[in-house]
């Protein structure tokens, strides 16, 4: 299936210097490694600049005193300058390779922490596979250049500047024939900069949304093989993947015309001077040994040219993938603590004796009363889903919430956890804005059953106790059976130490849900909430599960979406939402009683479960009277 168009961060800088400034602050805690690749790159410059100067002493020796020459201390001059190299390259290899694996893992940390406090909101346009795009090919590319890239910046600059200094004293005539190609590749560079930057994010941008596709393709291969959709997948893969190739290859044929033509333009340079220098000799102004010194010069400037050329136009496309990783490290969450929330925070943890009965941010831990005083939300796209909701919970009360498809419900509790925020009006604990109070606090209050559970790579044992890492082994146990998993557990290979797999893949959906339960069981919430949590488990599973929810609700803030009403009966409120809002509320009976949208849809449920056989306990369908049809 195509994956939805993701958000992208647009950029019209040819190049931004602050980028890398950031970027480069990576290597801030490396110091010691980059100072000493830097000096063991300058030194090797500096040994390959002198390498021609003794050349032209030997040159001009063997010219003046023939067989007389004095070989041993050239020879010893070469073998110095040639170790000093062979040390200095081993050297710098390693560290530039200890700078790369340590800056890559640095922002790799950096982003993914940022991942886990961006706002759901941040998630809602961006695929998994356009965020990994970010945190692997872009980040390696970078930790590339500034490992390599410092490397060959100042290898090539030394070396560049030795050479120049070294011709100028030698023959300045020669020296500025030489130099004055550099303002002509000057402005090549520039031609080409705009260029190969526009084509370079096209190719990042492309490579996104690929990454996105094939994780997408690999995370619905089941309904995909259901509904036969492989040929069309394929499609719009390949219509990907050609979109790929043209701007790939667009940027591929720009440098590759950009590194010929510096290199041409050193070639050129070197042939006058080569010309120049002939006449010079034959003159008699200049020497034999300061000629092929000249030369030698001559072809060494243009190395280091070429590789910055390389680098140029490798930091042209890296900037791209500069941009979009500083643009995910960078982000700002949408939902965050308030600089006044901040303040009180820091002010509590510098208090002498902290108070138990106060939470981190100086507030209360715990609440009395939660109010959603006159909401409204919308999400960025879209019609209103909340509109004037007005609600109090008592501490300890179970809400139900029942209504079509699309009513508010999910966005209601999401709207409690503070996954998003209202547009308007305010949500309330114990009269205060949880805008006031720190995200921490409220979060932890937390325990979440979604309709489909998610468990991670590890043992039962491990993802029960994700919400609680120090919990003993005979909490999780007591929390699996509490909501009727510790029989199946146990009836496992290994137990509680059984793997689940990648996403609980070896489990059936009804032990997937148990454990979820657990977890969020073990975590001891104040506030519970159950999306859909027993709608996709069999019958078995389910009264299971509410044989145990009735002990887990007790002294505890509940609500609870459920399609199936049997489920709900004995909560506290009931609670029918339909167009974002509060259409009735009150108990089973009550509503029941009052014969409006909730009797309708209780009738409407039980004729189809009473039409699949299902039995109903006290308080079923013969303890009330259906009223007319």
């Amino acid at each position: 299936m195509t994956p939805g168009s993701p958000i992208e961060e647009s950029y019209n800088r040819r190049f931004d210097f602050e980028v890398w400034k950031k970027l480069f602050g990576y290597t801030r805690p490396y110091r010691r490694e980059v100072l000493l690749l830097i000096m063991f790159a300058v030194l090797t410059a500096t040994a390959d600049a002198l390498i021609p100067l003794v050349t032209r002493e030997l040159v001009d020796e063997i010219v003046e005193r023939g067989s007389d020459v004095r070989l041993a201390r050239y020879l010893w001059a070469f073998f110095g300058l040639t170790t000093v190299i062979s040390v200095a390259v081993w050297r710098f290899i390693w560290l530039a390779g200890k700078i790369r694996t340590h800056v890559s893992h640095d922002i790799r940390r950096d982003g993914f922490e940022n991942l886990q406090r961006l706002s759901f909101s941040f998630f809602d346009h961006r695929p998994v596979g356009w965020l990994m795009a970010r945190m692997t090919s872009d980040c390696e590319r970078l930790s590339n250049i500034m490992a390599w890239g410092i490397l060959d910046i100042f290898w090539g600059t030394t070396l560049m500047t030795t050479i120049a200094v070294a011709m100028f004293l030698m023959n300045a005539r020669l020296a500025l024939v030489v130099l004055a190609v550099i303002p002509v590749l000057a402005w090549v560079s520039a031609q080409f900069q705009r260029r190969i930057l526009k084509s370079a994010r096209k190719v990042r941008k492309t490579n996104s949304r690929i990454t996105a596709s094939i994780n997408e393709a690999i995370m619905g291969v089941r309904t995909t093989k259901v509904f036969a959709r492989e040929q069309e997948n394929l499609a719009d893969f390949r219509g990907l993947t050609t979109e790929m190739f043209s701007a790939s290859v667009r940027n591929a044929l720009q440098s590759a015309l950009y590194l010929p033509i510096a290199v041409s333009l050193g070639a050129v340079a070197a042939a006058v001077a080569l010309n120049l220098g002939g006449l010079d000799m034959a003159a008699g102004t200049i020497t034999v040994g300061t000629l092929m010194a000249f030369m030698a010069y001559t072809r060494h400037f243009f190395d280091p040219i070429q590789e910055m050329a390389h680098w140029f136009a490798e930091m042209q496309m890296a900037q791209a993938s500069a941009e979009r990783v500083m643009g995910l490290v960078e982000a700002v969450p949408e939902i965050q603590d308030s600089p006044e929330v901040r303040a009180a925070i820091a002010s509590h943890r510098t208090r002498t004796s902290a108070d138990p009965s106060l939470a981190a941010d100086g507030g209360p831990t715990g609440f009395e009363t939660i109010r959603f005083d006159h909401v409204d939300f919308r999400y960025e796209t879209g019609d209103p889903v909340l509109h004037d909701l007005d609600l109090e919970v008592r501490a300890g009360e179970t809400i139900a919430l029942v209504g079509p498809t699309g009513g508010g419900k999910t966005t209601l509790v999401s709207l409690l956890c503070r996954f998003y925020e209202p547009t308007k009006g305010r949500v309330l604990f114990d009269g205060t804005d949880y805008r006031e109070r720190s995200l921490s606090w409220l979060q932890s209050q937390l325990g979440i059953v979604l309709q489909t559970p998610h468990l991670f790579s590890g043992s039962v044992a491990e993802n029960i106790r994700y919400g609680r890492l120090d919990a003993s082994p005979d909490a999780v146990e007591q929390a699996a059976r509490l909501v009727g998993a510790h029989e199946f557990v146990t009836g496992m290979e290994h137990g509680y130490q059984s793997e689940v797999g990648e996403g609980g893949n070896r489990l059936s959906t009804g032990q997937k849900q148990l454990i979820s339960f657990a977890r969020a069981i073990l975590a001891q919430p104040r506030i519970l909430i159950m999306d859909e949590a027993t709608s996709s488990v069999d019958t078995e599973t389910e009264r299971r599960i509410q044989d145990g929810v009735a002990k887990v609700l007790e002294g505890r803030t509940s609500f609870v979406i459920a399609h199936r009403l049997s489920t709900i009966r004995s909560a506290d409120r009931i609670l029918v939402i339909d167009g974002g809002k509060i259409r009735e509320q009150g108990s089973h009976a009550e509503l029941l009683a009052r014969g409006g949208r909730y009797h309708e849809l209780f009738i409407q449920q039980s004729r189809l479960d009473v039409g699949r056989g299902t039995t109903w306990d006290e308080g079923g369908p013969e303890a009330w009277s259906p009223g007319p049809a």
